[in-house]
């Protein structure tokens, strides 16, 4: 530990030696954070992860991947944050809050030890900055694509009416509308507060240049390998290891043999791969999320025949349930029945999922008797928690459809060509899906059928699907307070998204974490783990 400290002390005789001849602009220069953060002590502690999948970006306001969160999460703070099992919402750079009786204004009391890890201050005005940032298309910094504001509040500036400093340390929200998940909204990991001297010297390009106030500092990104370093002057807990290293390795097999072999700490396990439970005797552990998730086909109902009822709920038809989960998903995976996870409160289970019935799906497809039915199917090429295997599960569907005389092209791309196109709406069907973030039915049913959210900048809902009652019910189901009545409207709701099938819920998965020689890992509902918690009981080789 001593050449840990000497290390540091003389990273802070640097520090100050710095900025008596460059000033403050050295503030947001991240070779120059490396460089302070990089000591190369025999002492220090290194975290080691291994995941399927680079993060896209770590400017979390515009980021929407599950990858870019797992990071951001550890280098930002949000203003609320929720436990690890989504159920409590707990403090973070906020004490304390309260709201009116309308539920309309929110007051918020800010933490007044918290620095940015530019070594600036944190106050109110800093997060009213943020805030204006993402509900405002015309302020200066709103540069890029800020799907999450949209998707939680509405629009820009959508439910949030003012924000209003109130004194150094406390701030106002006040909403023009009620809004039943506000709250939880705000744990969501899009909302992280950056340091705003940071925005406004990198503005498009602060998804490389991440400063915020969280228990790890962004050290570097190359080789698809994410460096972060320990904030030694963290608010809450600081951390226990001093850095930590996300690697991106693609193949499931390898991440394993790199963990047996003492290379990894953690590594991910959504593929098909049955886990050897031999070597888990070593010393290896398996750790599991609920599945709180959802792997879905989206039907574009732009397209000429998708936009026909009968012709989709004939594709619904096609599937053999059991086979389906055979090929193309694990023991751990479950058949889904609908849009919201049988975890959440609000889950319809009640409705069955789509049986098998090909007679029945070609009396459906009687108008269009001797036509050839050609439809394109957008596939992504590696795996995501709610597709352990997308290419095969693809293939699946190509050789359903072909008895009812339906000819699917599967157009296999990459995972950022995937969100691209989807974004555009360039396909008539792609596998997708959607990683809860809070626990709230909301999150799910807002965001993939609302009509809102069609569109170029607010597309999530991949079906282009327009209901008015939908729209309706989504809208009061948002708006009233009480929790059993919100649960009566969200049951409707799937039936009613049955009914029109613009889209058909295939599979709820159990994203699966296997660890060594770590202590303290306790796996988030929504897969964004706070790392400042984890210790380690050995060092890797």
């Amino acid at each position: 530990m001593k050449s840990y400290v000497k290390s540091f002390l003389l990273g802070c005789i640097v520090t100050i030696f710095l900025w008596a001849i460059i000033g403050p602009t050295r503030n947001y220069n991240a070779e120059f954070l490396q460089d302070i953060f990089n000591s190369n002590s025999e002492d220090q502690k290194i975290l080691h992860i291994g995941r399927a999948h680079d993060s896209l970006g770590l400017d979390p306001a515009t980021e929407t991947d599950q990858e870019s969160f797992r990071v951001t999460v550890n280098i930002y703070d949000t203003l609320v944050k929720h436990s690890s099992d989504g159920r409590t919402i707990l403090p973070s750079l906020a004490t304390k809050w309260d709201a009116d009786e309308s539920g309309q204004v929110w007051t918020f009391d800010i933490r007044d030890d918290v620095e940015f890890h530019d070594g600036s201050a944190l106050d109110a005005h800093d997060i009213k900055f943020n805030f204006e940032r993402w509900m405002d298309k015309d302020n200066p910094y709103h540069a890029g694509n800020f799907n999450y504001w949209a998707i939680n509040f509405d629009g820009f500036p959508g439910i949030v009416d003012q924000v209003n400093v109130l004194s150094d340390y406390k701030l106002e929200i006040v909403l023009n509308r009620p809004f039943a998940p506000f709250l939880s909204a705000l744990t969501q990991p899009a909302f992280g507060i950056a340091s705003p001297d940071a925005i406004k010297t990198f503005n498009d390009s602060l998804d490389t240049h991440p400063i915020g106030t969280g228990p790890f500092i962004f050290s570097k990104w190359e080789d698809h390998t994410i460096t972060l370093r320990r904030n030694e002057n963290y608010w809450g807990q600081v951390a226990n290891v001093h850095g930590v290293v996300f690697e991106t390795i693609e193949d499931s097999s390898v991440r394993l043999e790199k963990l047996k072999s003492g290379q990894l700490h953690i590594a991910d396990l959504n593929y098909l791969e049955t886990i050897d439970r031999e070597f888990l005797t070593s010393g290896l552990r398996i750790a599991t999320r609920p599945s709180f998730n959802i792997g879905y086909l989206a039907l574009n109902m732009n397209n000429d025949y998708l936009e026909n009822k009968d012709v989709r709920r004939a594709i619904a038809h096609a599937f053999d349930r059991r086979l389906m989960m055979d090929r193309a998903f694990n023991e751990t995976s479950k058949n889904a029945n609908t849009f919201v996870p049988p975890v959440l409160w609000g889950h319809n289970e009640s409705l069955l999922a789509p049986k098998y019935d090909i007679e029945e799906a070609l009396m459906l497809l009687e108008p269009y008797a001797g036509q050839e039915i050609k439809l394109d199917l957008l596939v992504m090429d590696t795996p995501r928690n709610y597709f352990p295997a997308p290419i095969k599960l693809g293939n699946f569907i190509k050789e359903s459809l072909e008895p009812l005389g339906i000819t699917a092209d599967v157009r296999i791309e990459t995972w950022k060509e995937v969100i691209r196109l989807k974004t555009e709406g360039d396909y008539d069907m792609v596998l997708t899906g959607w990683n809860g973030d809070i626990i709230d039915p909301d999150n799910f049913l807002f965001t993939l059928f609302s009509s809102n959210n069609i569109g170029s900048e607010l597309s999530t809902n991949y079906s282009n699907y327009s209901n008015p009652n939908v729209d309706k019910l989504l809208v009061q189901a948002r708006q009233v307070l009480d929790q059993d009545f919100r649960t009566a409207l969200y049951r409707e709701l799937q039936e009613i998204i049955q009914e029109d099938m613009p889209a058909i819920p295939l599979a709820h998965t159990t994203p699966i974490t296997v660890t060594q020689g770590l202590i303290g890992f306790e796996p988030y509902l929504s897969g964004g783990d706070a790392l400042n918690y984890l210790d380690l009981e050995v060092d890797l080789e």
